[in-house]
C-alpha cells in the first residue's frame, strides 16, 4: 500500500498540500516551545564579573522547605529568591583561615544609576585593571568602566571620575567607589554579596555559605537569569503542551476534510474489492509519507523560530541575553515524531468510517453527505462539554496567574473540541438559521449547500471557532485582570501625585505638601508560596486599600495588612500571625492587622515600610504626594533636581509586565498557526469543489454569482463560529475573572473585539476568494471530465 501511496500523492499533491502546511506548521511551533522548555531546564549562564575567580561563596540564593512525605520520609524543596541574599562579613574573616587559602576577596553590589555599583576592593574577582588614572579612595571619586565614554576628570552622578578600567563586561555597565563609600551606599552594615575564593584544594564553608564554581557563578552573578530559567520552565512547559494540542485538533480537521473530499475515491476502492485493513494502510501510508516531510522540515524550521524567540524574550527584558538558548537534537526529534504521530492518528480516525461500512454504502455516502454522527463522536463531544463545565469551575476558583494562565487556555480548548466533535449537529441546525435564502439566487445556492454538506461546514467551522475563541482568550484575560488592577488602585488611591527620585522629607517640606506615603515594592514568600506585596508607611490621606475586616489604625512595625484573596489561598484572618520569608531570604513574623479588598490594584500583602528597605536589591521606591492646592506644574517646579512626577495611576501595582509580553509573543504564534489553519482548510475546502462549481455553470449559473455563493457560504460559516467562538471565550474569560478579580464579567475592549472578528471573517473570505477564481478559470466542461 506504500507504493499506491506514493502514487496517489504524486497525482494529487493538491488534496495534500494543506495537510503538509498544517503538520509543518505544527512541527516548528512544538519545536520552538520546547527548546524554551530545554533552556529553561539545562540553560547556563557564564559568569562575567566572576569569570577571574574559581571559587564564590555567598549566602543561599533560595528558600528551602522540609516536606514531610510520610512514612518517614521527608523531600526538600527550594525556589529562587527575588532579591539578593546577602553573608556576614565575619564569614570573609573565616575563609581567610581555611588551609589553602591564598586570597579572599569581599564584594558589595548596589545600584548606582543606570550602573551597577561596586568598591574597588572586589575590582580583582574579574579582575578589573586601571587603564587610566587612579582607583577611587574619597567618597566623592568613582571609576567607571571602558564602555563608559567619560573620561578622567569628568562627573557621574556628582561624582568626579578619577580613573577609567581597562576591562568592560559585556552586559553590565560598572562603576567602583571607595571600598568605604561603597558599603554606606549598600545599606548592609557588616554584610557582604559575595567573597572570592583563591585556594589550592577544598574549602570549609562558613555556616548558612554556599559555594559556587563553573557556571553556577553565572546563576550567583544574575540572580535574574535564575529567574527567568524558572520562568522558561513554566512557560515552555505550557505552550509545548498548548500548541500540541491546537496542533492535534488542526492536524485532525485538516485530515478530516482530505479524506471527506476523496470518499469517493476510497468508496471506489471499497466497491473494486479493497478490504477494509487496506484502505486503512492507504490512507495511513499516505499520512506517514506527509507527516515525514512535513515534520522534518517543520522541527528544522522550529529551531529557527525558537530562536526568534530567544532573541525575542531578550529584547523585551525578560531573558537575560547571557542565558544562552540550548540548542540540542531533542525537540526537533520530539516535534517530529509528535507530529508524525498526529497525522497517523489523525488518519486513522479520518478513514474510521469508510473502512467500516459495506462497499455500497461507502458509495452512497460518497454521493450524499447526510451529515451523521457516529456514535463514538457523540460520545467523545458529551465527554468534552463535562470536561468543559468542569474545567470552567475549577478555573473559577483560581486565584493566582501562575495557576490560572495554563488552565484558562486548556478551558478554551476543551470547549472547542467538544465543538469540533459535534460540529456535523450545530452545523445542520445553523444552515437552517441562517437567513441566506434573502440574497436572492446565489443565496438560495449557499443556503441549499449549507444544508446539504453539514460534514462540509462542519470542517470549517472547527478551524475559524477555534481562532476566535484562542485569540479573545489570550488577548482579554490578561486585560481583564489589568483593567480591574487599574481600577482598584484609581478608587484607592487619594494622593494626587506620585514622586519618583526624591526622598520623603525633602518632598514633604514642599509648601502646600499635606501628606506624603513612600512605597516600595517587593515580592515575598510565604512557605514556598510566592506573594506581590508593597511596604509603606500607611496614611489615610493618601492611600485606601479598601478595608474589609480589622483595622489600618492598628498597621505598625510588626503587622502586615493581607488582600482578601491572599488570605482565602492562606488560610488566615485578622488577628492571625503570619510568618514568611523577605525577598532576600530573611524570616518574618508578623501579625495580621486588617484584610482589604484591592489586592489587585495594591498588592497581595502591605508591609510596614521600615522593614522592606535593607532587603531589597534597590530601594528606590516612590512617594505618593497629597497637595490638594498644588497642581502638576507647581509641585514638579518644587521639586529637587532629579525627581519625576507623574499621575496617581502610575503606583498601581506591577501586572505582568514584559513577563505578560512575552507570553502573548509566543502565544501569538499559536493564534497565528490557527490563522493559517483557517485559510489552509477554507482553502482546501474551496479548491475540492472544482467539479461542483463547474456543474453548476455548466446549468447557467453565471460565475458572478457563484462567487457570491461561496462568499455567501463562507460569511455564513464565519458568523456562526464568531458566534461559539466568542461564547466559548466569554464562558473562559467569564470563569476566569471570578477567581482572578471576583467579578465574572470579562474586560473586552470593543475596538480589539472588533478587529479579530473582522480578521477572522477577512481571512476566510480571502482563502475563499482566490481558490474560487481559480477554479473558475477552468473550462467546465474540462473540470467535470477530468474529475
Amino acid at each position: 500500500m506504500i507504493g499506491l501511496a506514493v502514487r496517489t500523492l504524486r497525482h494529487r499533491k493538491g488534496a495534500f498540500a494543506g495537510a503538509f502546511v498544517a503538520l509543518l506548521c505544527a512541527a516548528a511551533l512544538v519545536c520552538a516551545c520546547l527548546m524554551l522548555l530545554e533552556t529553561g531546564l539545562r540553560g547556563a549562564v557564564a559568569p562575567e564579573r566572576y569569570a577571574g575567580t574559581p571559587l564564590v561563596v555567598a549566602a543561599d540564593q533560595y528558600v528551602r522547605q522540609s516536606v514531610d512525605k510520610g512514612k518517614g520520609k521527608t523531600k526538600t524543596k527550594a525556589k529562587p529568591l527575588t532579591e539578593r541574599a546577602w553573608l556576614p562579613a565575619s564569614a570573609a574573616a573565616e575563609l581567610r583561615r581555611a588551609p589553602g587559602v591564598s586570597k579572599v576577596i569581599t564584594e558589595v553590589t548596589f545600584p548606582f544609576g543606570g550602573f551597577t555599583g561596586h568598591g574597588w576592593e572586589s575590582a580583582g574577582l574579574t579582575p578589573f585593571t586601571i587603564a587610566e588614572g587612579r582607583e577611587p579612595r574619597a567618597a566623592g571619586e568613582v571609576v567607571v568602566d571602558a564602555r563608559a565614554g567619560l573620561a578622567v576628570g569628568g562627573t557621574l552622578r556628582g561624582r568626579r571620575v578619577v580613573g577609567v578600567t581597562a576591562q568592560a563586561l559585556p552586559s553590565q555597565d560598572t562603576v567602583f567607589l571607595s571600598t568605604a563609600e561603597a558599603r554606606r551606599l549598600a545599606g548592609r552594615p557588616d554584610l557582604v554579596s559575595a567573597v572570592g575564593v583563591f585556594a589550592s584544594g577544598d574549602v570549609p564553608l562558613p555556616p548558612g555559605a554556599v559555594a559556587y564554581t563553573g557556571d553556577e557563578r553565572g546563576r550567583l552573578e544574575f540572580l535574574d537569569a535564575e529567574q527567568a530559567r524558572v520562568s522558561l520552565i513554566s512557560m515552555g512547559g505550557a505552550l509545548a503542551g498548548t500548541s500540541l494540542l491546537v496542533a492535534i485538533l488542526v492536524v485532525v480537521g485538516t485530515f478530516a476534510l482530505s479524506v471527506q473530499q476523496r470518499h469517493r475515491e476510497l468508496a471506489l476502492l471499497r466497491a473494486v474489492a479493497a478490504t477494509p485493513k487496506q484502505v486503512r494502510r492507504l490512507v495511513s501510508g499516505e499520512a506517514l509519507l506527509v507527516g515525514v516531510a512535513a515534520g522534518a522540515l517543520g522541527a528544522g524550521a522550529g529551531v529557527g523560530v525558537g530562536v526568534w524567540l530567544h532573541a525575542t524574550f531578550v529584547a523585551l527584558g525578560t531573558t537575560p541575553a547571557n542565558l544562552r538558548l540550548v540548542v540540542s537534537p531533542f525537540p526537533p526529534l520530539v516535534a517530529f515524531l509528535a507530529t508524525l504521530g498526529a497525522a497517523l492518528a489523525a488518519a486513522r480516525v479520518s478513514a474510521r468510517r469508510i473502512a467500516r461500512i459495506r462497499p455500497v454504502e461507502a458509495l452512497g455516502e460518497a454521493a450524499l453527505d447526510r451529515g451523521r454522527l457516529p456514535w463514538w463522536r457523540a460520545v467523545a463531544g458529551a465527554a468534552c462539554l463535562a470536561g468543559g463545565v468542569v474545567l470552567t469551575l475549577v478555573l473559577s476558583g483560581l486565584r493566582t496567574e501562575a495557576a490560572a494562565t495554563p488552565v484558562t487556555m486548556l478551558t478554551a480548548l476543551v470547549w472547542t473540541v467538544a465543538v469540533t466533535l459535534l460540529g456535523p449537529l450545530l452545523a445542520r441546525a445553523a444552515a437552517r438559521a441562517l437567513p441566506l435564502r434573502a440574497a436572492g439566487v446565489s443565496g438560495f445556492l449557499a443556503a441549499r449547500n449549507l444544508r446539504a454538506t453539514p460534514q462540509g461546514l462542519a470542517s470549517v467551522l472547527s478551524p475559524l471557532t477555534l481562532l476566535v475563541a484562542m485569540t479573545c482568550t489570550i488577548l482579554f484575560a490578561p486585560a481583564t485582570v489589568g483593567q480591574a488592577a487599574l481600577e482598584q488602585a484609581g478608587e484607592g488611591l487619594r494622593a494626587g501625585h506620585v514622586v519618583v527620585g526624591a526622598d520623603a522629607a525633602t518632598v514633604a517640606d514642599v509648601p502646600g505638601v499635606e501628606a506624603v506615603t513612600p512605597v516600595l515594592r517587593t515580592t515575598v514568600r510565604v512557605g514556598l508560596d510566592k506573594f506581590a506585596a508593597q511596604a509603606l508607611a500607611y496614611d489615610p490621606r493618601t492611600v485606601d486599600l479598601g478595608v474589609t475586616e480589622g483595622s489600618m489604625d492598628r498597621f505598625g512595625p510588626d503587622r502586615v495588612a493581607v488582600s482578601t484573596a491572599a488570605a482565602a489561598r492562606l488560610g488566615i484572618g485578622v488577628g492571625d500571625p503570619l510568618r514568611l520569608t523577605l525577598g532576600d531570604g530573611t524570616p518574618a513574623r508578623l501579625t495580621v492587622a486588617a484584610l482589604y479588598a484591592r489586592g489587585l490594584g495594591f498588592g497581595e500583602l502591605t508591609l510596614p515600610y521600615e522593614l522592606v528597605p535593607g532587603h531589597v536589591d534597590d530601594a528606590t521606591g516612590t512617594l505618593l504626594v497629597s497637595a490638594p492646592t498644588l497642581d502638576a506644574d507647581a509641585l514638579a517646579a518644587a521639586l529637587p533636581d532629579g525627581a519625576e512626577l507623574s499621575g496617581a495611576s502610575g503606583n498601581a501595582a506591577p501586572g505582568g509586565g514584559a513577563n505578560q509580553q512575552a507570553t502573548l509573543v509566543a502565544l501569538g504564534l499559536i493564534i497565528a498557526f490557527t490563522a493559517i489553519a483557517v485559510v489552509n482548510t477554507v482553502a482546501m475546502a474551496t479548491s475540492g469543489r472544482v467539479r461542483e462549481l463547474a456543474a453548476l455553470r455548466l446549468a447557467g449559473t453565471t460565475k458572478r454569482q457563484v462567487l457570491r455563493m461561496l462568499r455567501l457560504e463562507t460569511l455564513g460559516a464565519a458568523l456562526v463560529a464568531v458566534a461559539l467562538g466568542t461564547g466559548i471565550a466569554l464562558v473562559t474569560l467569564a470563569a476566569f475573572g471570578a477567581g482572578m478579580t471576583g467579578s465574572a464579567v470579562p474586560y473586552v475592549p470593543v475596538g480589539t473585539y472588533a478587529l479579530v472578528i473582522a480578521a477572522a471573517t477577512g481571512l476566510a473570505l480571502l482563502a475563499t476568494s482566490v481558490p474560487a477564481r481559480l477554479a473558475l478559470r477552468v473550462r467546465p466542461a474540462a473540470a467535470v471530465a477530468s474529475r
